[in-house]
């Protein structure tokens, strides 16, 4: 195992963690629907699918709600 030859002083210890934050996401409020989105990603506004303020897909519903498991076994 590797140790170190001088000990790590506190100040250059915190001035490296001084990186660690956490952004908040971009977050946008939409000009047609007034819905808060994150920016670049669709969202679903009253059963539509909106991408970049315009109607994606009417009546969306998602793939795994659609794909439910059938119940006819034998």
């Amino acid at each position: 195992m590797a140790h170190p030859k001088r000990r790590t002083s506190s100040s250059v210890r915190d001035k490296r963690r001084s990186h660690h934050k956490l952004t908040p996401k971009a977050v946008t409020l939409c000009s047609n629907t007034g819905e808060l989105h994150l920016r670049h990603k669709a969202y679903v506004v009253d059963g539509d699918l909106y991408l970049h303020g315009k109607v994606a897909i009417k009546n969306f519903s998602k793939v795994a709600a659609a794909a439910a498991p059938d119940t006819d076994e034998e």
